[in-house]
């Protein structure tokens, strides 16, 4: 059945108020005379009754069908919305064949659908923030406490000679690094959640990042036994553009991750133009991702089985934040298991535009 317009709608009743009575008069009198003809009738108080019950029947099909078509959906829609005022988002309301009723009802329930995404995300907001209130609490906690035990020790003498006092320092100097890479890692992780804007254009030679993420690592690497190959198939078609400080930031995560999970060997880092994409990607040789934590690599705070430690784990923030710089940037970032063995991290990005969707100030 196709919608009417209210204009229709009306013009149907005030046709129905019109037709109904004459077809009951003249149904009457048939019945009263078994004639169709006026002039063999005798009176008229039976084609009357019938002419009133018409009417009355007409008034009675007008009004049903206003109840159906009009009041009824104006009355879900009073009573839905103050559903929505208390706080309930599950609301119906009834269908109507009135066009301008049903847009409406259409327009209504797009705000309903649209205040359940908000709900729903806000939810998800704040079980996050509870999450990641928790899981900061506990991670801050181990250093810190570390620290506190070794400076107590400081200064109550236990480090006796000049080789434990310097243990002692190191170990210091160890754990404070721990907990500003961990507070770095939140602070650009919120950044890159909750605040909005633009991101910065510049030109960007993602080979110059990736190499500099390999410099800053080999240090650690070389002490791990660990080879870091550079495979770029030229640098002048690794050049996109983007926010340079952002992208580095991303190429720091993967390479460092890499570096922590990897017990010895050697880790490929690609970088090569393939159309309008530049693809990138960070192979290392340890024991890649279980069946288990693939699905959940880039969730904020996740760490595998393999990677409890605090020694190695990181701050279980490093990917998300990768990730979430690439997909600022109109790419994808992507995590599985070589074919050889090992973690595979592998992405990409458009070279001649990127999403405009968030800057973050540095």
């Amino acid at each position: 059945m196709m919608n009417v317009r209210i204009r229709t709608f009306t013009l149907l009743c005030f046709v129905l108020i019109l037709l109904m009575p004459w077809v009951f008069f003249v149904i009457a009198h048939f019945i009263d005379t078994r004639s169709f003809s006026l002039s063999q009738a005798n009176g008229y108080t039976v084609q009357m009754i019938g002419a009133i019950a018409g009417l009355l029947l007409s008034f009675f099909i007008i009004g049903v069908q206003m109840r159906r078509l009009l009041l009824k959906p104006l009355e879900g829609m009073s009573l839905a919305s103050r559903q929505i005022a208390e706080g309930d988002l599950d609301v119906y309301i009834p269908l109507s064949r009135i066009s301008e009723i049903a847009e409406v009802r259409e327009g209504f329930e797009a705000m309903v659908t649209g205040l359940q995404k908000s709900h729903r995300k806000q939810m998800e907001l704040e079980n996050n923030r509870r999450f990641v209130i928790a899981a900061v609490a506990h991670d801050l906690r181990t250093p810190l406490f570390a620290l506190r035990g070794y400076l107590d020790g400081l200064e109550q003498g236990i480090a006796r000679s000049p080789e434990q006092a310097a243990k002692y320092v190191s170990v210091c100097k160890e754990k404070s690094a721990q907990l500003d890479r961990l507070v770095e890692d939140l602070f650009t992780f919120t950044k890159m959640e909750y605040v909005e804007g633009n991101l910065s254009s510049e030109t960007v030679d993602l080979h110059g990042v990736l190499q500099r993420s390999v410099d800053s690592l080999r240090p650690l690497a070389q002490k791990k036994n660990i080879t870091i190959v550079s495979e770029d198939a030229g640098t002048e078609h690794c050049i996109i553009h983007g926010d340079a400080h952002l992208l580095e930031r991303a190429m720091n995560n993967l390479m460092d991750n890499a570096v922590r999970h990897t017990p010895d060997g050697k880790i490929i880092v690609r970088c090569y133009r393939d159309e309008q994409k530049l693809i990138f990607s960070v192979t290392d040789s340890g024991v890649g991702f279980s069946e288990e934590d693939l699905p959940h690599v880039f969730e904020p705070l996740y760490r595998g089985e393999q990677s409890r430690n605090r020694a190695t784990g990181g701050s279980g923030l490093g990917l998300t934040i990768s990730q979430t710089i690439v997909r600022r940037h109109g790419g994808e970032l992507e995590a599985s298991n070589h074919p050889r063995g090992g973690a595979l991290l592998e992405g990409w990005l458009p070279i001649h535009s990127f999403n405009h969707e968030a800057r973050v100030d540095r």
